[in-house]
């Protein structure tokens, strides 16, 4: 739900209104992701997501890699690895939040600033959804939604959908 507020505040921002924004949002996470309500986990419990991981997701043909940082009570953070411009590193951690779903799966997401084809970068709002595959290691899919300004989308959003794998670091 945090990131449902999330892309509520910026694309209020950006002129559109809760209700609209919350519809959309609504709207493509229903059609790419099956959801349920979110619970979080305990320390220590079958699939908990506190600690570090390494999530390496695609989208358009491009490979990017992030480490998610999560703490309890759904409270994280992204090192983005190769998502800055000529693929280095984004300086400084962003923040980020994430959720236990049922069924082994979880949520997380957070700001990023992304290459959208081979010429342009976007910010946007990355959403991951994936299942335990085992206590240390995740898979799923995501959703990366940015505004637009051009005429491509009646409610002004463009998103892109792509597939990620996240594996538990010890160290």
């Amino acid at each position: 739900m945090q990131s449902v507020r999330i892309i509520m505040k910026n694309m209020a921002v950006k002129g559109l209104s809760h209700s609209l924004t919350l519809l959309l949002f609504m709207a493509i996470q229903s059609s790419a992701f099956q959801g349920a309500p979110a619970r979080v986990s305990s320390p220590g419990e079958a699939g908990d997501l506190v600690g570090r991981w390494k999530v390496t997701f695609s989208m358009m043909g491009l490979e990017k890699n992030l480490i998610l940082i999560s703490q309890a009570n759904g409270v994280a953070s992204f090192q983005l690895l190769d998502t800055g411009p000529e693929d280095k590193p984004v300086p400084d951690p962003q923040p980020a939040v994430w959720s236990r779903l049922t069924n082994d799966r979880v949520s997380f997401s957070g700001e990023a600033e992304l290459p959208i084809g081979t010429c342009c970068r976007e910010i946007g709002t990355i959403v991951f959804k994936g299942k335990f595959s085992s206590h240390n290691s995740i898979s799923g899919k995501l959703v990366f939604v940015t505004s637009v300004d051009e005429d491509e989308s009646p409610y002004k959003l463009r998103s892109v959908v792509g597939t990620f794998t996240a594996t538990r670091l010890t160290k």
